[in-house]
């Protein structure tokens, strides 16, 4: 009988698929057979001793199980089946490596070596299955989305004040009835001079000149509304915005320019990401766009070369963290980069401290273990391109990314010449690492041969690492740090109390269950890392976080706290919005207004509430001590950038210009030290503050004195401390001394009287008149100096100029100088 052909297909189709299942069970028999006459007893015999759980174990590896084989230990999978290459264990049989050479004293017959080669390219079959561990969760997911910065922001009207003629606002609106119902009474508006001080410390971080302190004077006289509009709308169009609203979130992203930690290398092309903040602020880049850029820039669509090089410069946001380089253990490091990564992002971006899952489910936040394990596998499946030199004390350098539009600025440049000597040096090196390794092996690893072995490979590192960062004309090359998708998306496992050598189930990319709701999405892409998918979710007006965290950024920036006072944590642990409407109310006008952050600090400083004066209230503070309500503008001190720049602008010796590059970029890929430090720091810098370099653990004492923000965490807000080593700076440190020195003659030059240098240097340093007490105060201050100094070997000229000096370094150190009102 003839069968129909479909039916004819079928059965051949199923006897060709039962003859290959066959085929595969014979293999894996075989296999089986072969791991139990051959490998298990050799593994027995020459590796147990060290490497099983009933010995003490070394490198952190166990060859008693297959999950231990393939794990490995501190320096990777041991057993990669199908892979001899990646295989360490092969790479250690054969003695191929100084580094990995097992058994350390004797090497194995020939014929277990072959054996092995065997077993691992057979796919490494192996019947020694450890019992399959899972992580369950208590979380009620459900009752978590109930908590108030998990739901959507809600929509609401302006509150009806009984003070209408007070309120220009929405914003005045909401906060005067939060006044009102406590029988509170807002501050009267700061004065005109007081005001304009703080407005240009609030948008450029620089005091405003004498010159436009008479100025504004002039129009607010004619017209004092339009007069202070126009001066904002003039502020936030000036170049000095976006180094002063950059460097607020550069404290959020903890940009630094080396890898801090034990091994502290340092990162000489970060300062692309600093620039890229920067003009990103006075482009006033929709914040949506802002996130996604950061998170996943190399994967979004692009016109043009110069939009990719931009996109690959934002993801060094997630390449500038913290760094163990002295890790032994590969996926130990990558597991700590991605859990910084995940730290930094959730707060960044969210306001939650996700990375607290890692060891077991969140003990406040609705975040099971299993969903940060989700988030570990986004970022395990991106690769991260952050420099440094792989030498003996940096097991984890990695190479930069080779931008598409070379920058041939003032980078540096070496002759053809130098090339040439510099691959010849490469060269001689080359051949003397070979003459030790191969008497390395003579002397079967003796100290004195593995120390020169050591040496000439760091040697070598650092000179192909010079030679590599310059392209064939001697040009430095144009690379930046920042992330790539990996080839192939990892699926991770969850970790029993986030250990390497306890993983439990497999979990799926994704996002956290909490926010299924906020239009996550519920599946990433099986060929990718997932990070689009993260960051459009991160940047949707959906997000029930992103728009309230920004806005309260702003906000505490302006108002002096948040109306979260904790910034970054707007989880169970954080504190509770003050104004939970007015909150929802910016959230909503941010995301309705094109996520423009322009817009919304131009609508906050043009409040009622924004122009309060600080006079104090006993019956306010009473009530409200800490000013929650905002019912006077609070008096804030000058951050450490402002300090500085303040006292170069005072003294006229402020550039403001844009530096190309960094100091450290000067320094190269270099480990950080005493000499390292001194060189970054000694050489004359009186550009703006936000362009000094960012070492961690060795910042400059200009702002490390004065509370900046440690670059090694999220900073939300900075600390504020009071303590004798900010005045002994002030009174002694010759970098005070200096632009004290400089004013004195700025003022000298400036004015023929004394009178009318006194009158100039309040408005330089306090932007208002002086009072005439003042003037007498100052002209008695500096006559008795110059009493007291006379006959110092000085002349008269000289002794005036160290009286003005000292007089202007007095006016530094005061309170009024250091705060703004």
């Amino acid at each position: 009988m003839k069968l129909p052909l479909c039916l004819a297909t079928s059965l051949a189709g199923g006897l060709l698929v039962a003859a290959a299942a066959s085929a595969v069970e014979v293999a894996n028999a075989d296999g089986l057979k072969f791991f139990e006459a051959k490998i298990r007893p050799a593994l027995v015999a020459h590796c147990y001793q060290c490497h099983s759980a009933d010995e003490k174990i070394k490198g952190g590896l166990r060859l008693d199980s297959r999950v231990g084989s393939r794990h490995g230990g501190d320096s990777g999978p041991a057993v990669v089946p199908g892979d001899l290459g990646e295989s360490l264990l092969w790479t250690a049989v054969n003695w191929g490596d100084e580094d990995y050479q097992m058994p350390p004293k004797k090497r194995l017959p020939p014929a277990v070596v072959a054996d092995l080669k065997r077993w691992i390219e057979m796919g490494a079959p192996d019947p020694r299955v450890a019992e399959k561990r899972v992580v369950a969760s208590a979380i009620d997911i459900e009752a978590g989305r109930g908590f108030w910065s998990f739901e959507e922001p809600v929509k609401t009207a302006p509150p009806v004040v009984a003070d209408a003629g007070w309120a220009e606002s929405d914003v005045d609106r909401f906060v005067l009835a939060k006044l009102e119902a406590l029988g509170l009474h807002p501050a009267a508006d700061a004065e005109p001079e007081t005001l304009l001080r703080r407005l240009y410390f609030d948008l450029i971080g620089m005091p405003p000149s004498p010159e436009e302190i008479i100025r504004y004077a002039g129009e607010w006289k004619v017209d004092p509304d339009r007069a202070y509009r126009e001066k904002v709308d003039e502020l936030l169009a000036s170049e000095r915005y976006g180094e002063r609203w950059g460097r607020h979130w550069l404290d959020v992203a903890r940009y630094a320019e080396s890898s801090g930690r034990d091994v502290n290398m340092t990162f000489p092309h970060a300062w692309r990401y600093r620039d890229y903040v920067i003009d990103s602020f006075n482009a006033d880049k929709p914040y949506d766009r802002f996130i996604m850029e950061q998170i996943a820039g190399d994967l979004l669509e692009i016109e043009s070369d110069a939009d990719w090089q931009q996109n690959l410069i934002a993801t060094g946001f997630l390449a500038i963290g913290t760094k163990g380089l002295n890790e032994r253990d590969p996926r130990q490091f990558a597991l700590d980069l991605a859990d910084e990564q995940i730290d930094t992002t959730s707060q960044a971006f969210l306001g939650l401290t996700i990375a607290c899952a890692r060891c077991h489910d969140h003990k406040t936040d609705p975040i099971p273990t299993a969903d940060y394990y989700a988030l570990v596998g986004i970022f395990q499946s991106t690769k991260t391109y952050f420099g440094t030199v792989a030498v003996a004390t940096n097991r984890r350098g990695s190479k930069l990314l080779e931008l598409p539009v070379a920058e041939r600025r003032s980078l540096g440049r070496v002759s053809l010449k130098e090339l040439g000597e510099m691959r010849k040096r490469i060269g001689d090196v080359e051949a003397q690492l070979a003459e030790a390794r191969a008497q390395n092996r003579r002397d079967r690893g003796k100290a004195n041969a593995a120390r020169t072995v050591r040496r000439l490979v760091t040697t070598l590192a650092q000179l192909r690492s010079r030679f590599e960062s310059y392209d064939g004309e001697g040009f430095v090359k144009t690379v930046a740090m920042g992330v790539q998708d990996r080839e192939r998306p990892v699926e991770p496992s969850v970790l029993v109390r986030g250990e390497l050598d306890k993983p439990a189930q497999k979990v799926s990319r994704g996002i956290p269950q909490v926010f299924a709701r906020s239009g996550s999405p519920s599946r990433m892409r099986s060929d990718s890392s997932g990070r689009l998918e993260l960051a459009k979710w991160i940047a949707s007006g959906r997000n029930p976080l992103t728009a309230r965290v920004v806005v309260n950024r702003v906000w505490g920036h302006l108002f002096g706290r948040g109306i979260v006072s904790s910034p970054d944590n707007f989880g169970a642990t954080g504190m509770r919005p003050t104004h939970p409407a007015l909150l929802d109310h910016l959230a909503l006008r941010l995301v309705g207004g094109g996520w423009s952050l322009k817009g919304l600090i131009r609508e906050l400083v043009n409040t009622r509430s924004y122009r309060m004066g600080s006079a104090f209230d006993a019956t306010a503070y009473r009530v409200d001590a800490d000013n929650e309500l905002l019912w006077r503008m609070s008096p804030r001190r000058l951050d450490a950038e402002s300090l500085r720049d303040a006292m170069l602008a005072a003294s006229g010796q402020l550039d403001t210009r844009r530096p190309v590059g960094s100091m450290v970029a000067t320094a190269g890929d270099v480990v950080v030290g005493r000499r390292v430090s001194s060189a970054l720091f000694s050489r004359p810098a009186d550009y703006r503050s936000v362009y000094l370099p960012v070492v961690r653990d060795a910042l400059p004492e200009a702002l490390a004195l004065f509370d900046v923000a440690d670059p090694s965490l999220v900073t939300g807000v900075r600390e504020e401390t009071n303590v004798p080593g900010q005045a002994l700076y002030l009174m002694n440190n010759s970098f005070v001394i200096a632009q004290a020195g400089a004013m004195a003659k700025r003022l000298m030059a400036g004015a023929d009287t004394e009178r009318e240098r006194f009158a100039d240097a309040f408005f330089l340093c306090f932007g208002r008149p002086a009072r005439e007490v003042e003037l007498a105060a100052s002209s008695a201050f500096v006559q008795r100096f110059q009493i007291a100094a006379a006959g110092a070997g000085k002349s008269r000229e000289q002794v005036q100029i160290l009286a003005l000096a000292m007089f202007c370094q007095s006016l530094f150190a005061s309170a009024e100088f250091r705060y703004l009102n």
